[in-house]
């Protein structure tokens, strides 16, 4: 097969050809970590991946040479860098201080990839500590791996902290990946880079072995080029119930969105003139294909944003604590307190270009019995989810909400950090419920997605609507590699 023929095919069309001996996992395995070596490591130097799997080629062999019929059977999947296996592999979230922690286990999502037959084919680059370091920070920087580049124009943010692996499945150095996500760092990285991301409902993808920030928050979630492969990649690692949805959602998948009540959240819009032209675009395509657009206006927006932030503090606090303690003793730091004085210590190739205020803004929270972060929990969830989603979705009868997932990206500064302009996916994080973006067209040749998202454990309902709009829209373009 030449890479014509192998870049941008689905899981089902490679799972064909190895079915029919016109591909087997190794040669797919080596395509990939070809392209790794020529595209991510040299050339345009993406920089979105931190390590290689030195098991993979082994692993695709003994694919190769027994049993093909798992969901995912041979198929190479990157991960983010701070989700845990049991291999030669470290966790480390992009931080120095993890450098050499290699988990006793894997994370549960990863257990489950493997028994679907996956190839683990490597970690994905990140924003450090899953953009939980500083208000300063980059995306898609860390002190492991650097900085990585927006594949469509190399000077543009990647957006993150799921950078690595966004940019991996647009440059085709994977089939796929797994992000992770508390506030739209799955949804924010897939719009800017332009390929499809699903954020679950909290809950559905065990936290177990995901270095946390929230467990409120917290979900990883599949990264691919179309909403078909993301949805089964979602129903592995979500487990066996979700696989027979995922088959049930594989035949009724259409063009065909007509009775479906989709509500346009309209202060999401306004920011951008090219952005809007571009939903303006997609809602009369989706018209066109028989859904009912209303017009909505979503009252709490930013009404929960200091109450979010308080949780996170004392969520992180909580949870990195406990994930610490937990790490091998050639690990250099245990604790939350450990990690700031490890980053103070070794300031000039940890913090080179943004401190660490949001580490220390965390260490000084007290514990989760705390009224205020009970009281800021209770808000934050309120807000976000019955006085926001829910009431939404109620009063109109919706089947989903739509809005811009972003703008198109800016220049890198390491300097200043991110400049953000536009974003809509913290509702949804906050609320713990899904959303998926989709690609949705191009500004000055930039990538630009609009999500679909909505109540709790709507994700298959979602995933049938994004997936239609895909099918009415066919926007996907691979990365041009643009130097400016």
């Amino acid at each position: 097969m030449n890479e014509l023929e192998l870049n941008e095919m689905k899981i089902s069309e490679l799972k064909e050809l190895m079915v029919k001996g016109r591909l087997s996992s190794l040669e797919l395995v080596d395509y990939y970590l070809d392209r790794i070596d020529e595209i991510d490591k040299s050339g345009p130097g993406l920089n979105s991946v931190l390590e290689i799997n030195p098991d993979a080629r082994n692993i695709a062999m003994k694919i190769d040479d027994g049993d093909r019929e798992g969901v995912l059977s041979g198929i190479p999947i990157l991960i983010k860098g701070n989700i845990d296996t049991k291999d030669s592999m470290s966790s480390t979230a992009g931080s120095l201080a993890l450098s050499g922690n290699r988990p006793s286990s894997d994370a549960e999502l990863v257990s489950r990839l493997r028994e679907a037959g996956a190839v683990i084919l490597g970690k994905t680059n990140l924003s450090e500590w899953a953009n939980f370091r500083s208000t300063k920070s980059s995306s898609g920087w860390s002190s492991i791996g650097g900085q990585t580049k927006n594949p469509y124009i190399l000077d543009r943010s990647p957006c993150g902290s799921s950078s690595g692996s966004a940019v991996a499945v647009s440059a085709n150095l994977c089939t796929a990946a797994i992000g992770t996500e508390t506030d739209g760092s799955i949804i924010c990285p897939s719009s800017s880079n332009g390929i499809v991301g699903i954020k679950p409902t909290v809950g559905l993808v065990s936290q177990k072995g995901i270095i946390p920030i929230s467990h409120s928050q917290d979900t990883a979630g599949p990264m691919a080029r179309t909403v078909g492969d993301a949805a089964v990649i979602l129903s592995v690692i979500v487990g066996t119930s979700f696989e027979n949805d995922y088959k049930k959602l594989t035949d009724s998948i259409s063009d065909n969105l007509s009775g479906k009540k989709i509500g346009l959240v309209k202060n999401f819009t306004g920011v951008n003139n090219d952005v809007d032209k571009l939903v303006n675009e997609s809602v009369i395509l989706m018209k066109g294909a028989g859904a009912i657009i209303i017009d909505t206006h979503l009252k709490t927006k930013g009404k929960f944003d200091d109450a979010e932030f308080d949780v996170l503090l004392y969520e992180f606090k909580d949870g990195i604590n406990r994930y610490l303690k937990t790490c091998n003793a050639e690990s250099k730091v245990h604790s939350l307190s450990d990690l700031i004085a490890f980053n103070k210590l070794n300031a000039s190739v940890v913090m080179p270009w943004f401190g660490q205020d949001i580490l220390e803004l965390a260490e000084k929270k007290g514990s989760l019995s705390d009224r205020k972060y009970k009281n800021a929990l209770k808000k934050s969830r309120k807000l976000s989810g019955k006085n926001g989603i829910d009431f939404l979705t109620k009063k109109h009868n919706l089947d989903a909400l739509l809005a811009p997932s972003g703008g198109p990206s800016w220049k890198t500064d390491l300097i200043n950090g991110d400049h953000f302009t536009l974003g809509s996916s913290s509702t949804a994080a906050v609320s713990g419920y899904p959303n998926i973006t989709v690609p949705a067209g191009f500004i000055h040749g930039l990538p630009v997605g609009i999500s679909f998202f909505g109540k709790a454990k709507s994700d298959w309902e979602l995933i049938k609507i994004a997936a239609a709009f895909e099918n009415i829209s066919c926007i996907r373009q691979v990365p041009s590699y643009s130097s400016s």
